[in-house]
């Protein structure tokens, strides 16, 4: 293999991993969002208070 090979290789095994991490974390905050009571979920629905 010649040395762009391993960088490609290198580059692409990094990106990959670095993907499927932020995966996973949107998949656990989108199910941990969904435990938090309706009341209690103050990032989802602003409303004016004017």
């Amino acid at each position: 293999m010649t040395h762009l090979g391993y960088l490609l290789v290198g580059w692409g095994a990094s990106l990959g991993a670095l993907g499927f991490y932020a995966l996973r974390v949107m998949q656990r905050g989108r199910r941990a969002a969904g435990r938090v009571p309706p009341e209690r979920r103050r990032w989802l629905a602003a409303e004016e208070t004017s």
